[in-house]
């Protein structure tokens, strides 16, 4: 295998196999990226996202789609990672208990560590603040936090060739979001999105994320391919 280097636009994107992160892959792919795909297994409540992910990295031509397996349901805290836990299915005003402690922070890590690994030196992360659903580590703060300190605390950001984390989806709306992932040729019926979708990806059209997905796809005008249970 050659070693890659700098000067080849490469970057490592986390990809959950939902409809953000898809949408990412496409407009990396737009920008030239040569895309590295990451996916955790990280004791989520269903393997119907992973499939979906597997989906998406396959369909959509990346280089490597690499899957991480955590025990983050060994700490447990979230409706995501601890089966005793409901997932609501109402609105809820602040933290939602779907937020998984430090999730992103952890991603993102280990995203620095391979691309690092790669001499790639632009991450993309799928986080939103405008339909963010309250979690702390989707906010622009945390983004910018993170690229400070990945450039601290790597060989590569020391040397001076320093790492970028790339939020394209920041300050989009849903609707905005899918209008142009649709634009970009992205399959949204790949894609998951539902907090406890069962195995054959079918989601609840109940939770959070089932309820911002079709108000986005709504509001934009596109007919939404979610497959429901």
């Amino acid at each position: 295998m050659t070693e890659p280097t700098i000067d080849q636009k490469r970057a490592v994107i986390l990809l959950s196999g939902g409809l953000d992160s898809a949408t990412v892959v496409a407009m990396a792919q737009a920008q030239g990226y040569s895309c590295y795909t990451m996916s955790f297994d990280y004791g989520q409540r269903h393997r119907a996202e992973l499939n979906a992910a597997a989906r998406v990295a396959r369909e959509m031509g990346v280089i490597e789609h690499k899957v991480i397996g955590l025990n983050l349901n060994g700490i447990g805290g979230s409706a995501l990672t601890d089966s005793s836990i409901d997932v609501p299915e109402a609105p809820s005003e602040g933290i939602p208990i779907t937020y998984v402690p430090a999730r992103n922070t952890v991603f993102l890590s280990l995203a620095l560590g391979w691309a690092e690994v790669l001499n790639a030196r632009d991450i993309f992360i799928g986080v939103n603040a405008v339909d963010y659903s309250g979690y702390p580590d989707c906010r622009p703060e945390f983004v910018e936090s993170f690229e400070r300190m990945a450039n601290l605390a790597t060989k590569a950001g020391v040397e001076g060739q320093g790492f970028r984390i790339l939020a394209p989806l920041q300050n989009l709306s849903k609707a905005d979001i899918v209008k142009a992932g649709v634009g970009l040729g992205v399959d949204y019926s790949l894609t998951v999105s539902c907090y406890q979708a069962d195995d054959d990806g079918r989601a609840c059209g109940k939770c959070d994320s089932c309820r911002l997905r079709a108000e986005g796809f709504q509001a934009a005008g596109i007919a939404d391919p979610t497959r429901y249970f």
